[in-house]
């Protein structure tokens, strides 16, 4: 039995499982500490991954080297790229997965990955002494010591459940809160509060009258998560089906309102803005009649559905009250309501980039801890922090993504650098670069860092070599290749298009709105050879990749020049520099939140809300800049 470990990660959700497993692939001798170790990366709220924003995060996990996206594919029964119909800065991938092979999927990838261990308990307390972590107490009295500590306790820090008037102690229904962590950490000086969350009601496919729905199917095409090309859907696809509220649903439900606990002062904390509860959506949009739900499978063969868009702490009969007054679900029988649940969050401003608590060396936080929302935000920061935690633990340099380098990058300097007064979400707005974060080029941008790292495989890397090899040939042919006008024009008239006046480079009629690299690959034989050339299990993905490349070349080229200037920032370092509070040209709402958040750089400083240019200018002109 081994005791002490290099890195021990508190919490097998999913921001703990990615921690855990990049640790390891590492080389440090990991220990993943779980309440149930059958519910590895639980999908406690809807069982899919990705969406807008979220998806590309997904994608950066996977050219990074993480697991997320591979058990995603593998445990698929529908994908779709949403946002098609606008340009690939907004092309996000969502997969519907089924979740109980997910969390069998996880397992066994923790359970085969070389220097990682479990251990089914509950971290009770911290061992930690003159401002380090050296280990961890577990409930059942068992000393676990170790360089680094992660924690990822997701919900369970002090969680309350509540359905109605009822309120229970778990982390989630069925499961165990966590007590004592977040006690001994503030008693040490951390800012600590609370935050609520939902999910809805569970449904038994079997009393759903599907006729009275509308059916979604997913895409069937090229794409899935994982850069690799040999990870793909083990199972039957699924397809989703959409329903929507009525007046009569909505009068249930205001009806229910005085019984709400986040309308009755039963619930205080604040729950997510942008994944809203049904009856927040009544009081926030009182003027809707209806509001769009999805049923949702829940695995590839069973009858358990997922209502998306109802979540809700209503009392049990008020919602399936409500439920009955949608045609499609007049008969429908429940496995279980839905329920909202508070817990335990740390102020992210305590910590530094690497995701290290500034009060506390080689403790690092990941997930809902730092107030945050969603599975992929949640796996993206245990990702960042399984790295640090590694890297702490052999002394080498921190590992870092910048807010122009990844969408995981925006995510993590937003928390530390703005803190949080609501469960955060990731958005493509919230990416000023977001041109560069696009989903096709994840691995461009990543796998090579993370290769340098030791944490991407040499095979990974070698793909992602040759999949843009084969990008810039492609380009770089419609760069060169001539088009006579007599070759395509028939077929550029045939389609009610605008036909050549004399020749053209390739180049220039890819960069057309109505053509791409496919369609012209019909009129000009010599592309057509070009695209016959290509690896055939990736053919699709290097012609969008290249298509990508042209016609947005403009917009991206003029992204780095942005990117570039306001990154120069980033290399001045401000930590340690000045005493803020003595620093009187500085407006009062500077100083106080320069000291709070102490930050490394000048361009962290610049992004801290209520700091203005003038005081930007001020802290440059005193750094002799």
């Amino acid at each position: 039995m081994i005791y002490d470990f290099d890195v021990i990660v508190i919490g097998a959700g999913h921001a703990g499982c990615e921690a855990a497993c990049a640790a390891a692939n590492l080389g440090s001798t990991t220990l993943l500490i779980t309440i149930d170790m059958n519910k590895i990366a639980q999908m406690s709220c809807n069982p899919a991954v990705g969406g807008i924003a979220k998806g590309q995060i997904v994608r950066e996990i996977d050219a990074l080297g993480g697991q997320m996206g591979i058990v995603t594919d593998r445990s698929s029964l529908q994908f779709r790229m949403l946002n098609r119909s606008k340009g690939p800065a907004m092309w996000s991938p969502r997969a519907q997965a089924d979740r109980m092979r997910f969390i069998m999927n996880w397992r066994h990838t923790i359970e085969n990955t070389p220097n990682l261990y479990m251990w089914q308990d509950s971290a009770v307390k911290l061992d930690i002494a003159n401002g380090e972590v050296h280990g961890v107490t577990t409930a059942l009295g068992v000393d676990f010591t170790a360089k680094a500590v992660v924690l990822t306790a997701g919900t369970f820090l002090n969680g309350l459940m509540h359905v109605g008037p009822v309120k229970m102690q778990g982390g989630r229904v069925a499961e165990p809160a966590s007590h004592g962590i977040t006690e001994q950490l503030r008693a040490l000086g951390f800012a600590t509060s609370r935050m609520k969350t939902g999910t809805p009601v569970r449904l038994d496919a079997r009393t759903i009258d599907f006729s009275q729905t509308t059916v979604q199917e997913g895409d069937h095409d090229f794409h899935h998560f994982s850069f690799l090309p040999t990870v793909h859907s083990e199972l039957r696809q699924r397809p989703c089906y959409i329903v929507w509220t009525n007046r009569q649903v909505h009068d249930v439900l205001r009806a229910g309102l005085p019984e709400s606990p986040l309308f009755n002062g039963q619930i205080q904390s604040v729950g997510p803005r942008y994944c809203p509860s049904i009856e927040t959506k009544l009081v926030t949009f009182p003027d809707k009649d209806a509001h769009q739900l999805f049923i949702e499978p829940e695995g590839e063969s069973t009858n358990e559905m997922y209502l998306n868009g109802f979540s809700s702490s209503m009392p049990w009969r008020v919602q399936l009250d409500a439920l009955s007054k949608i045609p499609a679900l007049a008969h429908v029988q429940a496995y279980r309501p839905g329920y909202a649940i508070e817990y335990d969050y740390f102020d992210p401003t305590q910590l530094k980039h690497n995701l290290e608590a500034k009060l506390v060396k080689n403790l690092f936080f990941a997930g809902q801890v730092n107030g945050t929302t969603g599975y992929e935000e949640a796996a993206g920061q245990g990702l960042v922090a399984g790295i640090n935690a590694h890297q702490n633990a052999v002394g080498a340099a921190p590992f870092v993504l910048a807010r122009d380098e990844a969408y995981i990058g925006v995510l993590i300097d937003d928390l530390v650098t703005k803190g949080v007064d609501e469960p955060y979400r990731m958005f493509t707005s919230r990416a000023e670069h977001r041109i560069l974060l696009r989903q096709d080029d994840a691995d461009l941008r990543l796998t090579p860092r993370s290769y340098a790292l030791g944490l991407a495989s040499r095979e990974r890397y070698l793909l992602m070599q040759s999949k843009w090899r084969q990008v810039d040939s492609l380009v770089d042919f419609a760069r060169d290749y001539s088009v006579k006008a007599s070759l395509v024009n028939p077929s550029l008239e045939a389609r009610g298009l605008q036909p050549l006046r004399q020749g053209a480079k390739l180049y220039d009629l890819i960069l057309r709105p109505q053509l791409g690299i496919n369609l012209l690959a019909t009129m000009i034989p010599e592309l057509q050879t070009r695209l016959d050339a290509l690896e055939d299990t990736r053919r699709e993905e290097i012609v969008e990749a290249a298509e990508i490349r042209i016609k947005y070349h403009g917009y991206i080229e003029r992204e780095q020049l942005i990117a570039q200037k306001i990154g120069r920032l980033e290399h001045v370092k401000i930590k340690g520099k000045f005493d803020y509070s003595s620093l009187h040209a500085l407006s009062t709402e500077a100083r106080q939140k320069l000291q709070r958040i102490d930050p490394e750089t000048v361009g962290q400083a610049s992004r801290i809300p209520g700091i203005s240019p003038s005081d930007i200018n001020i802290l440059l002109l005193l750094l002799g800049r």
